[in-house]
C-alpha cells in the first residue's frame, strides 16, 4: 500500500510499505475513502528533526472495514465507519465519563507500531471503542460533500465542537473565537449549534472568514494583538467576551485571548499548545476569576449525534475542505496548506 511519512520539517513523502496486519485481536482493518492533513501537522512540517526513519502521518480518516480481529464485536467487513483521531476502548473510566482521549488502553496514530491515516490502509487498535459505523450509507450511495462532512467528525468539526462545548456555550453568550483555520471555522459552526447569540472571529483572510460569516459568525475582527484585543473590546462595550474559543496554539492567540474573556468567562483551547507556560496569574485569568478549558476533543463521545447531525443535513462541516488531492500528491497538500494556499486538504483514494 501507499502511506505518507514525513522525515524532517517540509521532507513529506508517500512511500510504498507493506500492508497493515491484524495484530491484536481487538485490532480491525481499515481501508480509506477519504483521508486529510490536518492543521496540528503543519507544526512537526515546521520543526522536525531530520531522520533516516519517516514518521508515519495522518489521524483522520473515514473509510470500509476490511477485516476484523477475533474479539471485535460491534463492526464487520463492509461497514462504513468514521475513524476518531485517537483510538480507545470505550470502557474504561476516563471514556465512561467523556474524555476518551485519555482512555487508559488508548493512545494515538503517527507511531511506527500503529501507524498514520494518511494511507491506503489502517489497522485501528481498539476497534470496538474506535470506529463508529454510518448508519444506512455506503461511500458508493454518499455525495462528495457528505462524505467531507462526515471526514471532519474525525476530528476538525467535533475538535471545534469540543472547544465549544468546554467552553460551555449557550444561548445568550457571545463567544469570540481566535483562529480562521479549519478548527477556528468549526467552533464557529459549533457555537452556532450551540447557541451562541454573538460570534466574534478573530481573522484576517477573506475566504476563510467569510465561510465562518455562512457558519454563523456575527462580526469579523481582522486585528491581532492588542489592537485586536481593543477591537473586542469595543464591539462588547468593554465588557469583553463571555467564552473565548482558541483554535491557533501559539502564545499570541493566548494572549489575545486573557485579553478579551469577560471577567467570569472561560478560555477553551483546543489549539495544541506550542509553548510549556503561559500566564495564569492577577493579570491573565486570576484577576478575572476567568477559567481556562479544554484540550484534545473526546471524538468518540461526540460521534453518534454528530453523525446524525451530518445525515439530516442539520450541519455542513464539510465546507472546510478546499482542494482534493490523491494518495501520491499529499506533499504537494501540505505545502498548500503550508502557504495557506489551501484551508483543509482532503485525500481521495
Amino acid at each position: 500500500m501507499k502511506a505518507t511519512f514525513m522525515y524532517g520539517a517540509g521532507d513529506v513523502r508517500v512511500e510504498t510499505v507493506a500492508d497493515p496486519v491484524i495484530r491484536q485481536p481487538t485490532d480491525a482493518i481499515v481501508r480509506a475513502v477519504r483521508a486529510c492533513v490536518c492543521g496540528s501537522d503543519l507544526h512537526p512540517y515546521h520543526s522536525l528533526h531530520a531522520s533516516d526513519t519517516g514518521r508515519p502521518m495522518g489521524h483522520e480518516l473515514i473509510g470500509v472495514v476490511e477485516e476484523i480481529g477475533a474479539d471485535v464485536r460491534t463492526v464487520k467487513p463492509g461497514d462504513f465507519v468514521v475513524v476518531p483521531f485517537a483510538f480507545q476502548d470505550n470502557t474504561c473510566v476516563f471514556c465512561r465519563e467523556g474524555f476518551q482521549t485519555s482512555c487508559v488502553h488508548g493512545g494515538w496514530y503517527g507511531s511506527p507500531e500503529v501507524g498514520g491515516l494518511q494511507a491506503e490502509l489502517a489497522r485501528v487498535p481498539q476497534a470496538d471503542g474506535s470506529l463508529v459505523v454510518v448508519p444506512g450509507l455506503t461511500p458508493d450511495t454518499a455525495s462528495e460533500e457528505l462524505l467531507a462532512s462526515l471526514l471532519t467528525l474525525s476530528d476538525v468539526y467535533l475538535t471545534g465542537y469540543h472547544a465549544a462545548y468546554m467552553g460551555e456555550v449557550q444561548p445568550g453568550k457571545t463567544v469570540t473565537v481566535i483562529g480562521d483555520g479549519a478548527v477556528g471555522l468549526s467552533a464557529v459552526l459549533a457555537a452556532r449549534q450551540l447557541g451562541a447569540e454573538r460570534i466574534i472571529l478573530m481573522g484576517r483572510h477573506a475566504s476563510r472568514t467569510d465561510l465562518g460569516v455562512a457558519f454563523g459568525a456575527t462580526d469579523v475582527v481582522a486585528e491581532r494583538g492588542a489592537d485586536g484585543v481593543a477591537r473586542v473590546l469595543e464591539l462588547t462595550n468593554g465588557e469583553g467576551s463571555h467564552i473565548v474559543l482558541e483554535a491557533v496554539g501559539h502564545m499570541p492567540a493566548y494572549e489575545q485571548a486573557y485579553g478579551i474573556v469577560r471577567p467570569g468567562g472561560i478560555i477553551s483551547r483546543v489549539g495544541v499548545p506550542q509553548y510549556e507556560e503561559a500566564p495564569i496569574g492577577f493579570g491573565s485569568l486570576f484577576g478575572k476569576n476567568a477559567r481556562l478549558a479544554g484540550g484534545p476533543a473526546p471524538v468518540r463521545a461526540y460521534l453518534e449525534p454528530a453523525i446524525q447531525q451530518v445525515l439530516d443535513g442539520v450541519i455542513d462541516p464539510g465546507r472546510v475542505f478546499d482542494r482534493t488531492v490523491g494518495i501520491d500528491d499529499v506533499p504537494a497538500g501540505y505545502a498548500a496548506m503550508d502557504a495557506r494556499e489551501a484551508l483543509k486538504v482532503m485525500v481521495s483514494f
